[in-house]
């Protein structure tokens, strides 16, 4: 697998200064003006669809303006959180945990919510070593790589499974082995089996390629931990950025939209697309094969993410409570039956 060209683990500071973007959280942006942020893997497809088909474009150009979308990759749901809070990006794609998290922490002020969801996909927690055959087998000798320590999906789904493992007051056991590592970095130390790390609470396509390493086996599967299909990766902004830009944003929406049912129907030409856009020398078949597995879906429907906001809140991770998944998303899917 070959990086982007964006480096992995950037500070807000650090993307700013790459994109040579300001800082200033209260200066709105003009319209068609959109800086977006991804990070690693299938799971952000549909971003790279809109980006190769020029889809935020196709759409401002229907709306009366030009849209000029500015993309970065970041390294985890934390330094995702930081850069938009900092101003150097509009949008962000990261899991259910680190959305929850900046929820909370601006209810009342930038009022951060999703926008959607980006894909509903099962992610593993592998290792390397033979001796972990459940959660119970971790010892201190053992360090589990995951995108950003106790914020990631990763991090708040290895706490349910710890809760339900080991009891509710047990919930964060397992933290103090888990360190913060890009997928990337943490796919190769895990199959180089460097000892840099010995598990990796990791996503498509990169749970899928250690898997076909010898001596890597699944340990949890976080569909089994959450009782079924999740979204595992959301796309989200601040309120002040939807509203003072209602033509930018509904393109993107729309752009969203269109992208998902692209995949849905085009899952050859996806496949392709995510080759493509992140310059990757993967096998296709292995790609397509993810794509067409039924587990996954791009729909932007958001799935079981109540599963985490009650149980943050129960922990005393988060302090406001949501009454449903839809306090923490803006009203465009409302109607939809999610959950």
């Amino acid at each position: 697998m070959r990086r982007r060209e964006f480096t992995h683990s950037v500070a807000a500071l650090a993307i700013a200064t790459t994109l040579g973007l300001g800082f200033s959280t209260g200066a709105a942006r003009a319209e068609g003006q959109i800086r977006i942020a991804e990070q690693y893997g299938i799971s952000y497809l549909a971003l790279h669809v809109i980006r190769d088909q020029k889809l935020l474009e196709k759409h401002g150009e229907a709306a009366g303006i030009e849209i000029t979308p500015v993309w970065a990759q970041l390294g985890g749901g934390a330094a995702s959180n930081d850069a938009l809070l900092s101003g150097s990006v509009d949008i962000v794609s990261a899991g259910i945990g680190p959305l929850l998290t900046i929820w909370d922490r601006t209810h009342g002020n930038a009022d951060v919510k999703a926008i959607a969801s980006l894909v509903q996909a099962p992610f593993y927690l592998v290792t390397n070593n033979r001796n972990v055959k459940t959660l119970a087998d971790f010892t201190e000798n053992d360090k589990i790589a995951l995108p950003s320590v106790g914020v990631s999906v990763q991090a708040r789904t290895l706490q349910i499974a710890a809760a339900k493992e080991f009891g509710q007051e047990n919930f964060d056991r397992l933290d103090n082995l888990t360190v913060t590592l890009p997928h990337p970095d943490a796919t190769q130390a895990l199959i180089s089996n460097s000892g840099a790390i010995t598990a990796h609470f990791s996503s498509i396509p990169f749970h899928d390629r250690a898997l076909e390493t010898e001596g890597v086996h699944k340990v949890l599967d976080s569909y089994e931990v959450l009782g079924g299909p999740a979204t595992s990766v959301a796309i989200y902004t601040t309120t002040a950025f939807r509203e003072d830009n209602p033509l930018t944003y509904q393109a993107f929406v729309d752009a969203l939209d269109e992208a998902a049912t692209f995949i849905e129907n085009n899952k050859e030409e996806a496949a392709d697309i995510y080759l493509r856009v992140n310059n990757s020398q993967e096998d296709r078949d292995f790609i397509l094969s993810i794509l067409n597995d039924p587990q996954i879906s791009f729909d932007p429907t958001p799935q079981r993410t109540e599963v985490y906001a009650d149980f943050l809140h129960e922990v005393g991770a988060l302090t406001n409570q949501a009454e449903s998944w839809r306090d923490y998303f803006f009203d465009d899917l409302h109607a939809r039956e999610g959950s």
